[in-house]
């Protein structure tokens, strides 16, 4: 019998790539996007798939019963990848704001978690892969809801790990640096949405990142492409014991090794300098 999988976030960049990509490896894929004109491009391309928002419960219990209805109640794997990036300084971030970050980026994604453990338990095993990021272990100037979202996701996946030790049932953090994909213009739309630019302290800040947001290719050095995030992917679902964390990209790598070796106040210096460069 094919391994299934669920997937979030598949209109576009990692979502898209990882679907297809183990569709063709043989696994059984239920590919899910917020939009109606994305969800009928997945299924035109051999997927199946349907609707899932993470900001919206009901669409998740839909999205998740009709996956067990059309596997007679079995899920091999959960991955959660649908996210956005909403830039700006703290002080900027209202509580609209930040609830709108975190009902995508962590409310919706725990909810699909907590939806397939009593599966996994009742079958005996199962596998959950949260797409993190570096910035769920560093932290970035003018990425505060973002960072938050991924630390919160690192924070409840590593206990849910140590919750279901002894069991079958995996938990694993993909934590990629930059990645090709559609991030970045979705990035701007949260920004002007959500941040007063006009009439914040740090407008001039912002226009630097709307410059680095709209760049055409790659806005910063060591981007790689969603394959890359395919590749853990991979290794999440088939090691017999897969790694709590899986790191993506030059720069992940990078700033785990300074975490590590480094004082608080000289890695700042790093990561100030670093996130104000556009």
């Amino acid at each position: 019998m094919k391994k299934t999988i669920l997937i979030t976030g598949c209109s576009s960049g990692i979502g898209y790539c990882v679907a297809k990509e183990l569709h063709a490896r043989g696994y059984r894929v239920f590919a899910t996007a917020r939009k109606k004109a994305d969800v009928e491009k997945l299924s035109a391309e051999g997927l199946e798939s349907f609707r899932l928002d993470l900001n919206d419960s009901n669409s998740i219990n839909f999205a998740f019963e009709e996956t067990l209805r059309r596997t007679d109640g079995e899920l091999y794997a959960l991955f959660n990848n649908g996210a956005f990036g909403l830039p700006g300084a703290v002080e900027d971030l209202s509580r609209d704001a930040l609830r709108a970050q975190f009902e995508t980026n962590v409310f919706g994604w725990q909810e699909l978690a907590n939806l397939a453990i009593p599966v996994m338990r009742r079958q005996g095993y199962g596998r959950i892969i949260q797409n993190s990021s570096v910035l769920g272990f560093v932290s970035m100037p003018y990425r505060g809801a973002y960072n938050a979202s991924k630390y919160a996701i690192e924070g409840l996946s590593d206990t849910l790990r140590l919750e279901l030790k002894g069991t079958d049932i995996y938990i694993s953090l993909i934590e990629p640096g930059p990645i090709a994909s559609q991030f970045r213009m979705n990035a701007v739309k949260a920004l002007e949405k959500y941040i007063d630019i006009e009439n914040s302290v740090h407008r001039e800040k912002y226009q630097g990142v709307l410059t680095r947001l709209n760049k055409p290719g790659p806005a910063v050095p060591f981007t790689l492409p969603p394959e890359a995030v395919l590749k853990r992917v991979i290794l999440a679902l088939e090691s017999d014991k897969p790694k709590p964390r899986y790191y993506v990209t030059f720069p992940t790598y990078l700033f785990g090794f300074l975490k590590r070796i480094l004082s608080t106040r000289v890695l700042d210096a790093i990561l100030a300098k670093s996130g104000n460069s556009n």
